[in-house]
């Protein structure tokens, strides 16, 4: 779970790649730079990301058999909100029991 802003989108193939500035992590497995390219698996535009927005992103990492692919995916049905000061107290909050 991190804050991030929209970077750039770029369509590749049947996915889409966002360059995301990584704003503040808040709850990881794994480490995270300040820019990153979070993978989408269609190109349907959802979850519905806006270039210079904020969001609160949950995603995942995906590593394929061979680990020769290693990258962030937001599945389409995944959790991408706007980023707002509620958001980011509530994310603390659940930190805090988790």
């Amino acid at each position: 779970v991190f804050q991030g802003r929209i970077l750039a989108r770029r369509l590749l193939g049947q996915e889409t790649r966002y360059e995301v500035e990584v704003k503040t992590p808040y709850r990881h497995r794994f480490p995270l730079v300040s820019r990153e390219y979070v993978w989408v698996p269609n190109i349907c535009g959802c979850p519905p990301l806006r270039e210079g927005a904020e969001y609160l992103l949950m995603a995942q990492r995906h590593v394929n058999h061979e680990h020769t692919l290693n990258r962030i995916l937001l599945r389409d049905n995944g959790y991408a909100r706007p980023w707002t000061p509620r958001e980011e107290r509530l994310v603390r909050e659940a930190a805090q029991h988790c």
